[in-house]
């Protein structure tokens, strides 16, 4: 805090101006210093005088999670009308279990920051969020789930019903989120994730999603893929692998629509129907 600094004498007020720049009221950065998710978060504790709690994005990247932008505003528990931007204020009602300590800053539990992310994001924003979470924190629907039977009414409860059902640990990327909630969306069943394709009783393969019984995969190739030739060659033979084992492994980039990659996977279903392994193909 700029006003602590001065009241130690630690800092001069020219010094202030010079060297640092303010990032929120009061609360300022030296201006060689690169902007960050951490700084923001540091610096939004601080400005509610070290009494809020962090939670939603900000708070899920202090557990670890992945996939959150460095820009993303810092949402905190605390009772204030007017925030800075850059920071979003919720005056919420929590309790102490919920709160831990993390780089001597209050921040909200796994649980409560899935609660969070749930209520306050739109769905495929919360479940991208979700899924980082949970593959970060090892965080399950039944530890989450005991929170909406505490906040029945608060504000967002059937929003966070929607996201944490679709939570899934096995993705390992936004968009491979984005493909499973196409498929979910599209009316197939819930595809299952990180399936382990056997040789000789070893896994030699994940398979980012699919269904098991009928022997479809839908997968998410990222640029790496392209880009690294010992990945592409990696690819190549494990592409090879899985095919063998009798798998349908669709492969999806970035520059395929969704009514391409939808047309794909009901081919694949419809392939499966008239080998007699699918009673019905989703339309």
């Amino acid at each position: 805090m700029g006003s602590e600094a001065l009241a130690r004498g630690e800092m001069s007020r020219g010094r202030l101006r010079s060297a640092y720049r303010a990032i929120y009221p009061d609360v300022y950065m030296p201006r060689i210093a690169q902007p960050s998710l951490y700084a923001n978060t540091t610096g939004a504790w601080l400005w509610s005088k070290r009494r809020g709690v962090i939670t939603g994005r900000a708070a899920s990247a202090l557990h670890g999670a992945l996939w959150v932008d460095e820009d993303s505003p810092v949402e905190l528990i605390w009772n204030n009308n007017h925030p800075p931007p850059g920071i979003i204020a919720r005056n919420e009602r929590f309790t102490c279990d919920e709160v831990i300590e993390i780089n001597s800053m209050a921040v909200a539990t796994p649980q409560r920051t899935a609660f969070d992310l749930g209520r306050f994001l739109r769905r495929d924003a919360a479940v991208t969020h979700l899924d980082a979470l949970a593959r970060a924190t090892g965080l399950a629907i039944e530890h989450v789930l005991p929170l909406t039977a505490m906040y029945k009414g608060a504000r967002g409860i059937r929003r966070f019903r929607t996201a944490i059902d679709l939570m899934d640990a096995g993705a390992q990327s936004p968009k491979e989120t984005w493909l499973r909630l196409l498929l979910i969306d599209a009316g197939y069943p819930r595809p299952q994730t990180q399936i382990p394709v056997l040789d000789s009783g070893v896994a030699r393969a994940f398979l980012d999603m699919g269904w098991e019984d009928i022997m479809v995969a839908v997968e998410y190739d990222g640029e790496q893929h392209r880009t690294d030739r010992r990945r592409y060659v990696w690819d190549m033979r494990r592409q090879a692998f899985i095919e063998h084992k009798g798998w349908i492994d669709i492969r999806v980039i970035n520059e395929d629509s969704p009514r391409y990659i939808l047309q794909r996977v009901s081919q694949a279903w419809r392939r499966r129907e008239t080998e007699g392994r699918v009673v019905n193909t989703p339309a």
